[in-house]
């Protein structure tokens, strides 16, 4: 690769947050790889060129792959840390594996445009791949969970999100792909809302109405902020860029998480911590009001690298 030429990456990676989105899943048919590889990257360009016509209503978006469908699709070469979603469970705690072949991520402040977007996205993929689930993501009032918290206060800002979400000189051929972990979690919102506010203050490890994090000695251990903000052996903070949102209606409701990171590495050792908790058996409490119904891994490549691949 030319080192003076930067891969372009796929917008909506590292976007600010949005109003609405759509998360499109879908599964490749059999047989029909050669076609895939430049369908995949048409969609890719097509979402990212809506970016400047739709730039008014902060359009955005992504294509990634899944884990388990990557060397299908491009056998000659494959992330360094591309894997399989970890699946774990403990006791009522269980974080499944449910892989999907396709992830398509639309967001815009302009429900209208997305649903335009997403039928035809649908319709370049029309005869290549099954739609297998959809869901459709909104801001909730001031950025904040159903629970009622301010979700992703710990994003990194400015351009220290590209640094954390971005694969850099590493993995030289995959630089600024970004590895994605996808759960989709329905919220036991009835049980969540007997508890008093500061049981649920306790559980996030923050104040619900002015979303002030509890100083570090007055946190929980089983608070969710202690099991997610984990620094690795170097002591450096194992961060990721969170793009989820909440889903859903009043019959099934919840968040979208997505985890877009540098490496596979930081999302997978949050979950362990969540799941599976300290040497101690803390575990994140909130885990008790929530319930993982899926998990996926993809990887989203730079726009030059589905261009690339297209033909071979």
């Amino acid at each position: 690769m030319d080192n003076q030429v930067m891969p372009r990456e796929q917008l909506g990676v590292c976007a600010e947050g949005n109003l609405h989105s759509v998360y499109l899943m879908f599964n490749a048919n059999e047989g029909i790889d050669s076609q895939m590889r430049p369908c995949v990257a048409n969609v890719a360009q097509y979402v990212h060129d809506l970016a400047d016509q739709f730039a008014d209503s902060a359009f955005n978006g992504f294509v990634a792959i899944g884990a388990n469908y990557w060397d299908t699709l491009y056998p000659a070469a494959r992330p360094q840390q591309l894997k399989p979603f970890p699946a774990m469970n403990q006791e009522s705690r269980d974080a499944p594996a449910i892989e999907y072949d396709l992830f398509v991520h639309l967001r815009c402040d302009r429900f209208d445009i997305l649903h335009l977007v997403a039928n035809e996205v649908c319709q370049m993929f029309d005869g290549l791949v099954e739609l297998v689930d959809e869901e459709r993501g909104f801001r909730f009032m001031d950025s904040r969970d159903l629970t009622g918290f301010v979700d992703g206060t710990e994003n990194p800002k400015g351009r220290s999100r590209q640094s954390v979400a971005l694969v850099g000189d590493e993995d030289s051929e995959f630089k600024n792909g970004s590895y994605l972990h996808v759960q989709k979690f329905a919220h036991n919102l009835s049980k969540w809302n007997r508890l008093p506010e500061k049981k649920q203050e306790d559980i996030i490890g923050r104040t619900k109405v002015e979303n002030i994090e509890y100083e570090s000695a007055d946190k929980p251990l089983t608070s969710h902020i202690k099991r997610v903000n984990l620094k690795d052996a170097d002591g450096n903070s194992m961060e990721i860029l969170r793009q989820s949102m909440p889903y859903g209606s009043v019959k099934e409701q919840g968040l979208m998480f997505i985890s877009t990171c540098s490496n596979s590495v930081n999302f997978e050792k949050m979950l362990e911590s969540m799941i599976y908790g300290d040497k101690e058996g803390n575990h994140d409490h909130l885990m008790h009001f929530t319930q993982a119904l899926t998990g996926s891994s993809f990887f989203a490549p730079s726009l030059d690298f589905l261009e690339r691949s297209a033909s071979r």
